[in-house]
């Protein structure tokens, strides 16, 4: 089987996982996720429907992006420490997928397994007009389905959950068993 090169590039398997050209535009990306948002809508009959079809199409993004991630940020180690794998989503999965990273993260003050990421201006909510019957939908709650499918794949499993708080808050809550990992690790 014979290699074709054209122009002095090389067929897309010779090339390396590392760093290949990730900018995609901004409006290539609003139309897709518009288009996104209106397939959903067309086949639910409620907000919290909708927001839960944008977290599962979420979930499939995020269980690849996970494994794409860690072998390029992290040369294939993942990590085992709570906090170590919330920064990672707050910087590497963000800058990732938003070219920044998120805005803040937070430990709930009353809830050692109540942690939140904030966003102020999500790209999701940006190009999307709501309409007002509507108006307590969130398409951020993409981004917690992505959020959700990393955390549950690493390791850690979460439940994650869109708000208006703040701009948009991920409300991520870890299952008892993560806590107490995450503490037992602390005391070696």
């Amino acid at each position: 089987m014979e290699t074709r090169f054209t122009r002095g590039k090389s067929a897309i398997l010779d090339r390396p996982l590392s760093r290949p050209k990730t900018d995609v535009s901004v409006s290539a990306f609003a139309l897709l996720f518009s288009e996104m948002v209106q397939y959903c809508q067309s086949r639910v009959y409620s907000v919290t429907e909708l927001q839960a079809h944008l977290s599962e199409m979420g979930q499939r993004v995020g269980a690849s992006l996970l494994d794409v991630l860690v072998l390029r940020e992290k040369n294939g180690k993942r990590e085992t420490k709570l906090l170590n794998m919330l920064l990672f989503i707050k910087v590497s999965v963000w800058r990732a997928l938003f070219g920044k990273e998120a805005d803040k993260l937070e430990q709930a003050n009353d809830d050692d397994k109540t942690y939140y990421i904030i966003e102020k201006e999500p790209l999701v909510n940006t190009y999307i007009s709501i309409p007002r019957e509507n108006s307590s939908l969130n398409c951020a709650a993409f981004n917690a389905g992505i959020v959700e499918a990393i955390l549950t794949n690493s390791g850690f499993p979460a439940k994650v959950t869109v708000h208006w708080h703040k701009g948009t808050t991920l409300m991520i809550k870890f299952n008892d068993e993560v806590i107490a990992r995450d503490k037992a690790l602390e005391g070696r």
